[in-house]
C-alpha cells in the first residue's frame, strides 16, 4: 500500500470532529455550498427584509438626529415646524437621488463607486475611506444610543454600567454577521415592526392629543418667526435654522445604507432597491418629522440620565394607569426596548455595508486583498472583524457620548454625500446630449449638492473642536493608508509584469491543443498551483525543470476559482469566474504541451483558495501517486512588516496542510527585487 493510500481525505476523518470547529459550527453555521444554483436566493433580501437590514440605519436615526436638531433651537422652539419641512425635504431629495443612484450603478457600491467613476480615483478613495469611518460610526452611534435609551428607564447610579454593555452588544452583533446577512435580519426583523407600531402610534396620538392646539402652534412658530427677525434681522435667524438644521444631521445618516447594499437585494436588484429606499424614506419623514412635533406639542425638555424621546414619552403615557396598573410605564418601557433594539438592528448596517466598501476598495487595491475574500458563511469576515474591533474602539475612546459621535458621524456621511450629488450632476452635464431629461436630474442633483454641502460646512465650523478634528483626521489617515497600499501593489505589480513580457512571449505550439496519448498517471508528475495565466506561473515552471531536469513528464495545473465579494453578484458572475478559470488553466495545459510535457489541469469553485486547494491536491494525490506539488511566493529582497498583510502567505499555509498529509509540496521563490521597485 502507498504512502497516499493512509491520506485521509477532507470529510472522511472518523475521529471525533475538534470542540473548536463544533463551537463555531454552533455560532456561526454550516458552510454554504458555492455551487448551489439556488444560493442567491438564499443570501438575498426581498424588499421588506431590505428595509429591515438596510433601512433600519436611517429609520433609528430618528432616535438622535431630531433631538440634537430641537436642542439646537434654545429658546426658539415653536419654529420647529420650519425645521420639520426643512427635514422633510432633505430627505426627500436625497432619497430621490439615491434612488437614481441605484438606477445608474444596480451592481452597488454606492458613493465610493460613483466617486470613483465619476469623479476620478482621488475622489473615490476619499469617499470610500469617508464610508469607512461613517460605517464604524454607524455601529458605535447606534449601540450607544441604544444604550442611552435603555438606560433612560433606570436609576442614574446605573449609568456607570452603560458602556460594559454597550461593549457586550457589539461582540454579539461581530458573531451574529459573521453568519450571514439575511440570518441577522430575520432574526432583528419583529424588533423593527415593533418599533413602527409603538412610534407610529405615538405619533399619532400626540396629534390627536393636541389637534384643536395645531392652529396655534402655527400663529406662535409665525409670530416667533417674524418677531425674532425684527430684533435679531434676518442673516442671524436664517442661522439660527440652518445651525439646528445641520446639526440635526444625524437624521439622514443611513440614506446611502440602500444604494451601498444593491449587493445583497432580491432580483429584480434595481426595483426592490427603489422601493426599499421609498420605504425608508417615508417612513423616516413620517417618524423624525413626528418626533420633532412631539416634543413642541408636549413642551418636552431635557432630563438628566434621559433621553428627548424618553421624555417625550413620559409626557405622554406616564400617567396612563387602568384598573390600578401601570400600564403607561409599561408602554414606556416597550417602546424604549423598541426604540434601543432598532437602533441594534440599525448598527447592522455598519455590519452589511462597510465590509462592502472595503472589499470594493480591496478589489481596487487600496486596502489588502485579503478583504475581498468570502468566509464559507459567504460573507465578508475579515471586513466584519475590522468593523466591529474599530466600533469597539470608537466607543472606548469617546465613553459612548453621543453628542461626540453624532458629530464625528455626520462629517463622515456628508462628505460621501456631497461628493456622490456632485458625481451625478456631472454626469448629467456630460450625458446632457443623449439624455432627454437631463437638466431636470441635474437640477435635483445639484439641490442635493447644495444641501449636503451646507450640512458639511457648517457641522465642520461648529463641531470642529468638540469631536470634528476626531473624524477628519481618521479619515485623512485612513486616505494616506490606501495610497500607500496602493503604492505597494503597484510596485509590485510592475516586477510581475517585467515576468510578464519576458515569459508570456514565448512561443507556444498551435498543434498543441490537439488531443494527445493518454497521461501515464504513474509517471513522475508535477502538481502546479496557479491563480492566473502570467509569468509568474511560467516561472515556476521553468523553476520546476531547472531544480528537476527532465525528471516531471507530467504536469497538472490546479486552481482555485475563488469566489469574493467581486465575483459573488449572481449566477452570472459566478458562470463567468468559472470560464475565465477554465480558459486560464487550458493556457498552461497548450503552453506545456508545445514544450514537451504530457499536461492536464483541475480547478474549483470555493470561497478560501487554501481549503479549496487542499481538497483538489488531495484528490490528485490518489490520482497520481508520484505527485510532487508546487506553489510560487513572492521574495522580497528586505521583507518589511506590513508584506505578511499586504501579499497573502496562501503558498506555506498550502504547503503546511499537504505536508501534514504526507504530500511533497515545494514553495518555489519568486524574487521582488529592490531596485525593481525603485
Amino acid at each position: 500500500m502507498s504512502t497516499t493510500d493512509n491520506l485521509q481525505r477532507p470529510g472522511a476523518d472518523a475521529s471525533p470532529e475538534p470542540f473548536s470547529r463544533r463551537l463555531r459550527r454552533l455560532l456561526i453555521g454550516a458552510p454554504r455550498e458555492i455551487n448551489d444554483p439556488d444560493i442567491f436566493r438564499h443570501v438575498s433580501l426581498v424588499a421588506f427584509l431590505a428595509w429591515v437590514g438596510l433601512g433600519a440605519d436611517g429609520l433609528s436615526s430618528s432616535a438622535y438626529g431630531p433631538e440634537e436638531a430641537y436642542k439646537a433651537l434654545g429658546h426658539h422652539a415653536h419654529m420647529a415646524p420650519i425645521l420639520i419641512a426643512m427635514t422633510t425635504f432633505t430627505i426627500a431629495v436625497i432619497a430621490f437621488t439615491y434612488s437614481n443612484l441605484i438606477r445608474h450603478f444596480p451592481g452597488g457600491g454606492g458613493g465610493y463607486l460613483v466617486a470613483t467613476k465619476l469623479l476620478g480615483k482621488r475622489a473615490g478613495v476619499l469617499s470610500g475611506c469617508a464610508l469607512l469611518v461613517d460605517y464604524v460610526l454607524t455601529i458605535t452611534v447606534s449601540i450607544a444610543s441604544a444604550c442611552d435609551q435603555l438606560w433612560s428607564l433606570m436609576p442614574l447610579e446605573w449609568q456607570r454600567y452603560k458602556l460594559g454593555a454597550a461593549v457586550v452588544i457589539v461582540c454579539c452583533l461581530i458573531i451574529l454577521n459573521l453568519r450571514g446577512v439575511r440570518e441577522s435580519v430575520n432574526f432583528l426583523a419583529p424588533i423593527f415592526i415593533l418599533f413602527l407600531i409603538t412610534h407610529a402610534f405615538m405619533i399619532v396620538y400626540v396629534v390627536v392629543l393636541h389637534f384643536t392646539a395645531l392652529p396655534e402652534i402655527a400663529i406662535h412658530t409665525t409670530n416667533e418667526f417674524h418677531s425674532s427677525v425684527d430684533k435679531l434681522g434676518w442673516i442671524p435667524v436664517l442661522m439660527l435654522l440652518l445651525r439646528a438644521y445641520s446639526l440635526g444631521g444625524g437624521t439622514y445618516t443611513g440614506i446611502e445604507a440602500v444604494s451601498n447594499g444593491v449587493a445583497t437585494l432580491r432580483e429584480p436588484k434595481v426595483r426592490t432597491g427603489r422601493r426599499t429606499m421609498v420605504l425608508m424614506a417615508f417612513s423616516l419623514a413620517f417618524t423624525a418629522g413626528g418626533i420633532l412635533l412631539g416634543y413642541l406639542l408636549t413642551d418636552t425638555r431635557p432630563v438628566e440620565g434621559q433621553t428627548m424621546n424618553a421624555a417625550l414619552f413620559t409626557n405622554l403615557f406616564g400617567h396612563w394607569a387602568l384598573m390600578g396598573l401601570p400600564v403607561g410605564s409599561w408602554f414606556i418601557a416597550i417602546s424604549l426596548f423598541a426604540e434601543a433594539t432598532l437602533l441594534v438592528v440599525g448598527a447592522q448596517a455598519g455590519f452589511l455595508d462597510g465590509p462592502r466598501v472595503l472589499a470594493n476598495m480591496a478589489v481596487d487595491s487600496w486596502m489588502p486583498h485579503r478583504l475581498a475574500q468570502l468566509s464559507d458563511r459567504l460573507v465578508t469576515k475579515n471586513g466584519v472583524f475590522i468593523m466591529g474591533v474599530a466600533a469597539l474602539a470608537a466607543l472606548l475612546y469617546t465613553r459612548g457620548s453621543i453628542a461626540i459621535l453624532v458629530v464625528m458621524y455626520s462629517i463622515n456621511v456628508f462628505v460621501t454625500f456631497s461628493l456622490t450629488q456632485l458625481g451625478m450632476a456631472r454626469h448629467w452635464i456630460l450625458e446632457r446630449h443623449t439624455e432627454p431629461h437631463w437638466k431636470s436630474q441635474l437640477g435635483i442633483h445639484t439641490l442635493g449638492f447644495v444641501l449636503c454641502s451646507s450640512i458639511l460646512v457648517v457641522t465642520v465650523y461648529e463641531k470642529f473642536a468638540e469631536g470634528g478634528w476626531i473624524t477628519t483626521v481618521l479619515t485623512g489617515a485612513a486616505v494616506a493608508l490606501a495610497f500607500g497600499i496602493r503604492h505597494n501593489y503597484r510596485i509590485v505589480d510592475r516586477q510581475l509584469k517585467r515576468l510578464d513580457d519576458l515569459l508570456l512571449a514565448l512561443p507556444i505550439d498551435p498543434k498543441a491543443s490537439e488531443p494527445e496519448t493518454p497521461i501515464d498517471k504513474t509517471a513522475p508528475t508535477a502538481v502546479i498551483c496557479v491563480a492566473s495565466f502570467s509569468g509568474f506561473g511560467l516561472h515556476q515552471i521553468l523553476s520546476i525543470e531547472k531544480l528537476f531536469p527532465r525528471h516531471f513528464r507530467n504536469m497538472v495545473f490546479v486552481s482555485a476559482a475563488v469566489v469574493d465579494s467581486g465575483s459573488f453578484k449572481g449566477t452570472q458572475e459566478i458562470t463567468c469566474l468559472r470560464r475565465d478559470t477554465e480558459e486560464m488553466l487550458n493556457k498552461y495545459v497548450n503552453w506545456a504541451r508545445s514544450h514537451g510535457w504530457h499536461a492536464d489541469c483541475r480547478m474549483e469553485l470555493g470561497t478560501e483558495a487554501v481549503q479549496t486547494t487542499e481538497q483538489l491536491c488531495g484528490d490528485l494525490a490518489a490520482e497520481f501517486p508520484g505527485a510532487i506539488f508546487f506553489t510560487g511566493k513572492l521574495i522580497f529582497e528586505r521583507e518589511k512588516w506590513h508584506h505578511p498583510f499586504l501579499h497573502n502567505e496562501s503558498a506555506y499555509a498550502i504547503q503546511r496542510r499537504l505536508q501534514f498529509r504526507g504530500l511533497q509540496t515545494i514553495v518555489l521563490p519568486i524574487r521582488v527585487l529592490e531596485t525593481a521597485m525603485a
